[in-house]
């Protein structure tokens, strides 16, 4: 008996050191993964990772506190077969002490190379409910989904699902890699990410789907995916919205939809090429939108209005853009990407060819 209470003892204690482990964030704020080595049990330190991106969101949604947190992940492949969530109910972020998920080197550090960017790609059930409504075109699933403000999301490589998208008229089956659905929250930057689609083998159907306000994105390369960014909802119309310096190639749907964004976004220094549609608008095209030094190089429509999941809507203004004298548009044309996978400009514009100028891609030195 003496033996068997001392080993319920242990257990006992260990059960709760996992416990207390799992709720808890390092000292430093800083929490590491490694998805080979790392172990969703562990402290989440450098020297002891954990393996998943769903153990440190539930670690942040546990903890109670303030000041920023760093979720780094290193090179390897994160497969997401739940909807990562982070929505804390007791850590307060701000401005300046931030939520950052990002890869552990980053693009501008003179040691990497695209090998380096850890890989994101969805793998769960497609029967996620949008705004807990039932989906109307009967298959969605959320990869990475931010439910609070000041979020930084850097130096990932996003792939879709690997699904056929279209099996049967009306069905749309997609994935959507990053998400926010607040229409309240402010604040979220996605920078120097690459996401990357193909429309037979792992169909990239919308990178970023975000609501509320301050949503920036800048220095991301969007590689043959369906739709690059829809500025979705929001409580009013959402401010301080941005693109800048991204790539935007091949893409089957549109490169940008501003159904939210008020008239002081900004979209500058983009390159947009192969495109099925350039811009989609919302609906009642109330808002005028100005573009400044930017290529758009191939394109089947330059600006429409509406759309959803199942197409990109109607015929739109085009008066509703307001384009400066550095902007370059050509209904037809192709740029010079590289293809070569040991290089470090890996899906980005050769030097010396039209729109490397603008600087648009990963690297922002």
């Amino acid at each position: 008996m003496r033996k068997y209470f001392f080993l319920w003892i242990m257990v006992t204690l260990f059960s709760n050191l996992m416990i207390a482990q799992s709720n808890t964030i390092p000292k430093d704020g800083n929490l590491y993964l490694h998805p080979e080595f790392g172990q969703d049990f562990n402290m989440g330190t450098k020297e002891s990772p954990l393996r998943t991106l769903n153990e440190a969101a539930h670690r942040v949604n546990q903890a109670n506190g303030k000041g920023a947190i760093t979720i780094y992940l290193s090179d390897g492949i994160y497969g997401l077969d739940a909807t990562v969530t982070f929505h804390p109910a007791n850590w307060h972020f701000s401005k300046t002490e931030r939520l950052t998920i990002r890869a552990e080197i980053l693009p501008d550090d003179t040691n990497w190379n695209p090998a380096k960017m850890p890989v994101i790609v969805s793998t769960m059930p497609l029967n996620f409910k949008p705004y807990g409504n039932e989906d109307p075109f009967k298959g969605a699933s959320y990869g990475i989904q931010i439910e609070t403000s000041y979020v930084t999301i850097q130096g990932l490589r996003v792939l879709g699902t690997p699904v056929h998208e279209q099996p049967s008229e009306g069905v749309v089956r997609r994935n959507y890699p990053i998400v926010r659905e607040g229409r309240d929250l402010d604040d979220l930057r996605v920078t120097q990410c690459m996401f990357i689609g193909d429309k037979i083998a792992i169909p990239n159907h919308l990178a970023i789907l975000a609501s509320g306000q301050g949503v920036v994105v800048d220095h991301c390369v969007f590689y043959h995916v369906k739709d690059a960014v829809v500025f979705w909802f929001s409580e009013r119309p959402a401010e301080r919205c941005e693109m800048h310096h991204n790539l935007v190639v091949g893409n089957y749907g549109a490169a940008v939809w501003t159904w939210s964004a008020a008239e002081d976004f900004k979209y500058y220094n983009n390159v947009v090429a192969n495109a099925s549609v350039f811009w989609v608008l919302n609906k009642n095209e109330k808002n005028t939108f100005n573009v400044s030094n930017s290529l758009l190089l191939g394109y089947n429509e330059l600006v429409t209005k509406g759309g959803g999941p199942g197409n990109t809507g109607e015929q739109g203004n085009a008066d509703k853009l307001k384009f400066g004298n550095d902007v370059v548009i050509k209904k037809e044309g192709n740029l010079e990407i590289e293809e070569d996978q040991t290089k470090r400009s890996y899906l980005h514009i050769k030097p010396g060819t039209p729109g490397f100028d603008l600087g648009a891609g990963l690297f922002t030195k």
